[in-house]
């Protein structure tokens, strides 16, 4: 059976040497604890607890699935033992508040363990990463006596959580939501609705979940600025603070899935269940999405997790698998046939992955700086450093979200093919990655809506190109440093050309779009990738700077290390990052060429 590997060395090169990380980490309150040492012996045991628990349950959890009898949900076998392991590690609050009984490190720590947990068994990591969101919603708009209630269980790890938004009849549009809160004597509200794609709505890992579920107040105004925020226990907590009465909440069925079938996706409903307003009134959509840029960074998670699973067992197999003669010459003489590692077109589906992975992993650990001085900034009640940061990430998670799951799915089929027939088998696990991993381009926000969100809303309509300007000048200021180093020179100079299209592609299509609204939907998808193309390229510039510097006077990893990053540079930017200048063709193409069309001419059946 394959396994996973924790990629501690590549994690540790991009904390310690690319992003310095210790000194981020010295500089910030949250951060003193979070020393070298302290770090180093985290990572390590999250990546023993990823390997030797969550990992071997990764296929068996797929082959059995999640049941649903009597409206009570069981998840596959180990799940609950392994969770209880995670829980007794105090994995769960290893970035919460301590007053709450975490252990409050920086939010980038559980980012870190997030990926390695997610990489090795995403359908478990779902259930502790949906508790996450429900933790953070509460902590910042809930009062102090929510807090105390809900916050110790979850943050232990004991109670578990959900955030409650589709219905039937809505998905991103939630300004259709009909969930309905009735105001009741005692301060209380019934909700009563029903919702669907609720992840870890139902199991039997915790002994209590808590749903974070937007509703309507009867006297709300249409739309989005009329749905207010519920918190909504399945079992009502009791004076003890422990569980009590069982709550109007049931799973009326699991959505039958093409993968993460061992992650609980139900349809939830709500009859008279008690529920309790968190955050002002009407304001539900605003409280939910609060920390929404810091969910998507943990979306984005499973573009990375994948490419570097399916890279790892499609990189073994390829050492083994044996298969006609190189064309340059033999190169394993003693064996009946070279090893495919020795193809080129094989080593082109692997090194697709290897870039993506590492160069994906980078651009997640440059955004989780960012989070960690919003998360900051919100607990000093500094608004304005909330606001700076909240603003950066805001343009930078569409890009990760988007670009790099779409990019982690490829990568899935990548491996897959790498193992030709035999990864079309279950056995070998390749096709499941596929299917678990065709998810990320879907939820949170599809990648044309992310698309939409970075285009039309955060560049064109927020900031009239100034998130770009601002972004550009980074790369731009980076790249100039670098012209002079000839082992750098092409990809400082390629990138410093990128950043100046980068601002012309945006500037032609703020003005394309005052005569043509179509337009920011037709380029949008392209906008995405191509920003994602030259972000990534930053990225993989950092990492051979630090590269050529450790080789001239040596670091923390071997001089084979740093070569090889060097030469998935190279391959990157050769190979992978000219696919940028197609999307930029793409996106001044005239949004006519879609909308001319009519409807009825679409297609001819009759």
């Amino acid at each position: 059976m394959p396994v996973y590997k924790a990629p501690l060395r590549d994690m540790k090169f991009l904390l310690n040497e690319v992003f310095d990380y210790p000194g981020h980490y010295a500089a910030m309150e949250s951060g003193a604890n979070a020393t070298p040492d302290i770090v180093d012996a985290i990572l390590s045991e999250c990546g023993r607890f990823c390997e030797e628990v969550l990992s071997p349950l990764y296929q068996s959890g797929d082959e059995e699935g999640c049941k649903l009898e009597n409206g009570e949900v069981t998840t596959p076998a180990g799940y609950k033992d392994a969770y209880n392991q995670y829980m007794m590690g105090g994995w769960q609050g290893l970035s919460a508040p301590e007053e709450y009984g975490g252990q409050g490190l920086p939010a980038s720590m559980g980012l870190f363990k997030q990926e390695m947990m997610g990489t090795a068994n995403w359908p478990f990591s779902m259930y502790p990463g949906l508790s996450l969101g429900a933790m953070n919603t509460i902590y910042l708009h809930g009062s102090e006596d929510q807090k105390q209630t809900y916050l110790v269980p979850l943050t232990e790890g004991r109670w578990g959580g959900t955030m409650c938004l589709t219905e039937p009849q809505c998905g991103t549009d939630l300004g259709q939501v009909k969930t309905k809160a009735e105001p009741q004597a005692d301060g209380s509200y019934r909700v009563t609705g029903t919702k669907i794609f609720i992840s870890s709505g139902e199991h039997d890992l915790t002994e209590n979940i808590v749903h974070i579920v937007l509703a309507r107040l009867p006297d709300a105004p249409k739309g989005t600025r009329g749905i207010s925020l519920f918190i909504v226990p399945k079992f009502l907590p009791n004076e003890e603070g422990g569980v009590g009465e069982r709550n109007g909440v049931t799973c009326g069925s699991l959505e039958k899935k093409m993968g993460i079938k061992a992650s609980a996706t139900c349809v939830m409903n709500f009859d008279d269940a008690k529920g309790f307003l968190i955050g002002p009134e009407n304001q539900g959509l605003e409280c939910m999405f609060t920390f929404m840029n810091t969910a998507r960074i943990g979306t984005a998670i499973q573009g990375v997790g994948p490419a570097e699973l399916s890279y790892q067992w499609a990189l073994d197999y390829a050492r083994e698998r044996r298969s006609m003669r190189a064309l340059s010459g033999k190169k394993d003489p003693d064996q009946v046939a070279d090893s495919i590692l020795h193809h080129a077109d094989v080593r082109r589906m692997l090194l697709t992955q290897k870039a993506v992975a590492e160069g994906g992993r980078a651009m997640l650990y440059y955004a989780a700086r960012l989070a960690d001085h919003m998360v900051e900034g919100h607990t000093q009640g500094d608004e304005k450093k909330v606001e700076k940061y909240d603003d950066k990430l805001g343009f930078l998670t569409p890009i990760l979200k988007g670009f790099l799951t779409e990019l982690g799915y490829e990568c899935t089929n990548l491996g897959m093919q790498v193992f030709g027939g035999h990864g079309y088998i279950r056995e070998h696990g390749m096709e499941q990655i596929v299917r678990d991993t065709r998810i990320a381009t879907l939820y949170e926000g599809t990648t044309g809506i992310q698309a939409l969100d970075l285009l039309g809303r955060k560049v064109l309509l927020m900031t009239q190109g100034g998130a770009v300007r601002d972004f550009t000048l980074k790369i731009a200021n980076f790249a100039r440093k670098h012209v002079a180093d000839k082992r750098l020179r092409s990809y400082s100079v390629e990138l410093l050309k990128l950043t100046a299209q980068w601002n012309v592609l945006t500037m032609r299509l703020m003005l394309a779009a005052r005569k043509d609204r179509d337009l920011v939907s037709a380029a949008a998808n392209d906008f995405l990738m191509y920003s994602g193309y030259v972000t990534m390229a930053f990225m993989w510039l950092r990492q051979s700077a630090v590269a050529v510097d450790k080789l001239d006077n040596g670091g923390e990893q071997s001089e084979a290390f740093y070569r090889a990053k060097l030469a998935t540079a190279e391959f990157y930017f050769e190979r992978l990052l000219p696919r940028a200048q197609t999307h930029a063709t793409s996106m001044l193409s005239p949004a006519k060429n879609l909308m001319q069309i009519e409807p009825d001419q679409m297609a001819f059946t009759d």
